[in-house]
C-alpha cells in the first residue's frame, strides 16, 4: 500500500494494485474563501498539477461536500465518467454536478476486491455540529494489504475508538490540525486528541494530515511533533507526511 498526501485532507492511494483518490481539493493557492479571517484559502500551493494528481485514478471517495473536500476545482478535473463513492447523504448533489457512476456506500462494498467500509465521525461537538453535517470514514480491507483506517474529518470520540477496537487497522490515517469554527470549539483532531489516536493503537501506523493548508488550523506539522514527543510518542508510530510526499507500507 502507497499513500500518497497531496495537500489538506486530499490523498491519492495505491491498494492491491489499484489507484484511487479521496477528497480532492484541487484550488489554485488562496483563490477560495477564508474560513476564519486570516487568510485566502489554501495557504499553498499543490505540489502537482491536477493532471499529474488524476493519473491513472480509477475511483474517487468523497467523504463529505465541504469545500475543502470536494472543490470547484476538483470537479472541474475529474472526468465525470469516473466512480466516485460517497456516503448515502451526498449522492444526489454529487450527481448533479454531472458525475455519472456516483455510488453510496451503506455499509459496505467491494471495489475491485478491496472491501471499503463506511465509518461514522463526528465533526466537532456541541452546537458546532449543525453547521458540519454528516461526515464519514472509510476502512480500506484486502487480504494482500495492510487494514487501513482514514478517519475523515472527526475529533476523538467513542466512534472512532470502536472502529479502532473493532477493525484492528495497521495504519490510521487522522486530520490532526485542530481546525476551529469561529468560538463553537475544535471540529476536527488537534495534537492532544492526535496522541490519544496513538494510545490507543500502540500497535497502528499514524499518519497525521491535513496540517498547514487551511486558515482556521491551531496546529502545525512542527507543532504536531513537539506535542508527541513530549507525550512519549516515537516518531515512527505517528508519521507526519508533507505536502507531496509517499509512504509505502508493507
Amino acid at each position: 500500500m502507497q499513500i500518497q498526501l497531496i495537500r489538506s485532507a486530499t490523498l491519492r492511494i495505491v491498494y492491491a494494485g489499484h489507484t484511487f483518490l479521496i477528497d480532492p481539493y484541487l484550488a489554485a493557492k488562496q483563490t477560495l474563501p477564508s474560513y476564519a479571517g486570516r487568510s485566502l484559502n489554501p495557504l499553498v500551493d499543490l505540489p502537482l498539477t491536477p493532471q499529474e494528481i488524476l493519473a491513472r485514478v480509477e475511483m474517487v471517495l468523497i467523504s463529505h461536500l465541504h469545500s475543502d473536500h470536494f472543490d470547484q476545482a476538483g470537479r472541474t478535473a475529474m472526468s465525470k465518467d469516473l466512480p466516485l463513492f460517497c456516503q448515502p447523504a451526498d449522492q444526489e448533489r454529487i450527481a448533479a454536478y454531472g458525475f455519472q457512476h456516483v455510488m453510496p456506500i451503506e455499509p459496505s462494498v467491494v471495489w475491485n476486491g478491496i472491501t471499503i467500509m463506511r465509518v461514522p465521525g463526528q465533526h466537532g461537538k456541541g452546537e458546532v455540529l449543525a453547521d458540519m453535517g454528516e461526515v464519514s470514514g472509510f476502512v480500506f480491507q484486502h487480504e494482500q494489504e495492510p487494514t487501513c483506517y482514514w478517519a475523515g474529518d472527526t475529533i476523538w470520540y467513542e466512534g472512532v475508538q470502536e472502529t479502532i477496537g473493532r477493525t484492528h487497522p495497521a495504519v490510521i490515517v487522522t486530520h490532526s490540525c485542530g481546525a476551529t469554527w469561529g468560538q463553537k470549539g475544535f471540529i476536527v483532531m488537534d495534537a492532544e486528541q492526535t496522541v490519544a489516536v496513538c494510545q490507543a493503537a500502540p500497535n497502528s501506523t499514524v499518519v497525521a494530515t491535513h496540517m498547514d493548508s487551511v486558515d482556521h488550523a491551531t496546529i502545525s506539522r512542527s507543532d504536531l511533533r513537539a506535542y508527541a514527543r513530549e507525550h512519549g510518542i516515537r516518531d515512527t508510530h505517528l508519521l507526519i507526511p508533507q505536502d507531496g510526499e509517499t509512504l509505502t507500507f508493507a
